[in-house]
């Protein structure tokens, strides 16, 4: 098999040798100066093809798609001005709701402050009125003891001075003690 992969490129090589007797390489086509007037015409039908699809039919659908950007992008950018303004205003009515909402608990709080302040006082007048009535009894109940207690003094104090001037064996009668008592407790 090896063998008649050689032979067949011994043949293929000597027919191009066979081929190519006639006529010797000169090297890249392009740049043969005999077929420059060819490659030039080529070159210009080339440019002016794709001039003329360039021209027709992409640049149109080019220039079709960055005005339709630009016109949506101005329309966005006008519909973004529009919901600023429509943001400054909301927060306006935002800001406006808030400061009546703080105006209004204030007055609500001020208005439960006086409400308490009215049910406060009323319920010191009330303690206050409880408080002096108490006093008032307590001042009479200690008028009453004071008075028993006047009373409980004079009697021990008339028993001691009858005992007393019975021990020293002088005799004296229930009302000159009793004066004398008086006297001396008046001052």
């Amino acid at each position: 098999m090896a063998t008649e992969t050689h032979t067949a490129a011994d043949a293929a090589h000597g027919a191009a040798d066979a081929a190519g007797h006639g006529t010797e390489a000169a090297g890249m086509p392009q740049l043969d100066f005999a077929t420059f007037p060819n490659q030039i015409f080529w070159l210009a039908v080339t440019l002016v093809v794709i001039y003329l699809i360039l021209s027709r039919v992409a640049l149109p659908r080019i220039a079709s798609v960055l005005a339709e950007r630009s016109g949506t992008i101005t329309n966005d950018l006008a519909a973004a001005e529009d919901l600023k303004v429509k943001a400054a205003e909301a927060d306006a009515a935002y800001e406006k709701a808030l400061a009546e909402a703080r105006a209004e608990a204030q007055a609500i709080a001020a208005d439960a402050r006086a409400e308490i302040q009215v049910e406060l006082d009323a319920a010191i007048a009330k303690a206050d009125a409880e408080i002096a009535a108490k006093a008032a009894e307590s001042e009479k109940a200690i008028a009453e003891i004071r008075a028993g207690a006047e009373d409980a003094v004079k009697d021990v104090a008339k028993d001691v001075a009858k005992e007393l001037v019975a021990a020293m064996g002088v005799k004296a009668d229930a009302r000159t003690i009793t004066s004398a008592v008086t006297a001396r407790i008046k001052g």
